[in-house]
């Protein structure tokens, strides 16, 4: 059966169930299709030994007719999550070498649940970046193109891997992390579906930590219903996580009724930019009139403290990773520098960082330990986290007033140039304007596709749901997908 890998999880779990299909076969169309897409640089670790063995335990698992809906599922895992005895780099020079002793919460529970990982995907240095550019395995190419030209473009960052091998169906679904923006933002540049949960609702054990008070895992999927299967297996509260909530899980997939008459939607006049492209702002409208047309409600609100999002989360997260970094030291494991007769301690750890980490990781440390600095602390950091508690609190006073969810854009462009240049570093930071507010917040997000732009390159749409309310925001993004129509798949050229 031809184009296996271009399945959904849901088409691929009933095949499974009904054996119309076995999981090696799957398995093995995915690893045909990674292969011949190497020019994306999206797989940087294959596993296919691995692969094939956890497709045939899983072919027998189906073969009781009791297995969970993973089961045979073939998935790639963001480099980003420790796997045991494979190498889990974060796309950095520093890990150079690095195969775990131990499996993160998130990848044991989608093994346990039968899913078979193809591969270790590619991402930008320790997450950080919005355009796969930063990697120590080289950028990420977007399997989609400008119907006009043939310039390779960015797949969006830091799961760019992630989401260029679920775009390319190299996978059926793919693990990503969001810090500010990170699951969404390629999401959209790549036309799939991405949600960021609440956080605390995915275990952050064993995943290579950024930022840790905003870091969050979650699913990139070719469909909103293939993200509430697969976000269902990697939820659940973990004890080694001391942020994980002690939550029942519901059945994300049951709650995907499509009817939303009644539900309160806002729009808020705080994301309409100066120069937003008209497209954009188009396609938003044309995003309010779906559900406008489904039975919602649509009102306009305020979250006043939108505007100082950026600046804060660029001063939290920085701060956050300064001290999350200092661990990597090359005592202990990854890359150790050569040193010179006479060097010590110091210029071991000095000689390391500047070979092992690459330029933007390194103008993060050093923002980050700047604004944490005695003479700083107050005037950065602790201003950063009032703000933020001001920003979760205008989004807590819009819930608390009836409204069930916020859409936005989801991007302020379609995906840009790989190598475009930028004058200074904050153009790039801009892209996450949409985003970083629903991680300053700890609220669950969900990027979905829903046009395309005069290019014909993907744009997306998110929506923004109370904490802990992943399955009605799931139910919300499943209208505005069915209505949107987004059927489009890049034109393959590699």
């Amino acid at each position: 059966m031809a184009d296996l890998n271009a399945l959904t999880i849901a088409d691929a779990r009933d095949m499974l169930r009904a054996g119309e299909v076995t999981s090696k076969e799957l398995t093995e169309a995915c690893l045909r299709a990674s292969e011949a897409a190497s020019v994306l640089n999206a797989v940087v670790h294959p596993t296919p030994d691995l692969a094939l063995s956890q497709a045939a335990e899983a072919d027998k698992r189906l073969a009781t007719g009791d297995a969970p809906d993973l089961c045979g599922i073939p998935l790639g895992i963001k480099d980003l999550f420790c796997t045991k005895g494979i190498p889990s780099q974060a796309a950095s020079g520093i890990l150079e070498g690095f195969r775990p002793e131990y499996e993160s919460t998130v990848t044991a529970q989608l093994f346990n649940a039968g899913a078979v990982m193809t591969g270790k995907l590619n991402m930008d240095e320790f997450a950080m970046g919005s355009s796969n550019e930063t990697s120590v395995y080289g950028n990420v190419t977007n399997p989609w193109r400008r119907s006009n030209d043939d310039t390779a473009l960015t797949p969006g960052g830091s799961s760019g891997g992630s989401a260029a091998a679920v775009a390319a169906d190299l996978c059926l679904g793919a693990t990503g992390t969001d810090t500010g923006g990170s699951i969404r933002q390629p999401a959209a540049f790549a036309g799939i579906t991405g949600i960021k949960p609440t956080y605390g609702r995915v275990s952050r054990w064993g995943i290579i930590a950024f930022a840790s008070s905003l870091d969050q895992a979650g699913p990139m999927t070719k469909s909103v219903r293939d993200a509430a299967i697969m976000l269902e297996a990697m939820c659940g509260h973990d004890p080694k996580d001391s942020t994980s909530a002690d939550l029942p899980v519901p059945n994300f997939e049951s709650m995907l009724t499509g009817d939303i008459k009644g539900k309160t939607i806002g729009i808020p006049k705080e994301y309409r930019m100066d120069g937003m492209p008209d497209e954009i702002e188009a396609l938003w409208a044309e995003g309010r009139a779906m559900l406008e047309d489904a039975g919602a409600r649509i009102v306009d609100i305020s979250l006043p403290h939108t505007k100082y999002a950026l600046p804060a989360y660029y001063v939290v997260a920085p701060a956050e990773a300064s001290s999350n970094l200092a661990r990597y030291d090359g005592v202990r494991y990854g890359h150790r520098a050569k040193l010179a007769q006479g060097d010590g301690i110091t210029e071991m750890y000095e000689k390391t960082r500047a070979e092992g980490f690459g330029d933007e990781v390194k103008r993060r440390v050093m923002i980050g330990t700047y604004v944490l600095s005695a003479g700083f602390y107050d005037a950065y950091y602790n201003r950063a986290r009032r703000v933020r508690a001001l920003i979760k609190k205008d989004f807590e006073d819009v819930f608390s007033a009836g409204v069930d969810a916020i859409l936005t854009p989801a991007t302020p462009s379609a995906a840009f140039a790989l190598e475009q240049e930028f004058d200074d570093p904050v153009q790039m930071y801009l892209n996450d304007i949409f985003t970083v507010t629903v991680n300053l917040a700890g609220l669950p997000g969900v990027a979905v596709p829903a046009g395309l732009d005069l290019s014909g390159l993907p744009l997306g749409l998110q929506l923004i749901g109370k904490p802990w309310e992943e399955g009605e925001l799931l139910n919300f993004a499943h209208v505005l997908e069915e209505r949107a129509g987004f059927v489009a798949k890049p034109t393959k050229w590699w």
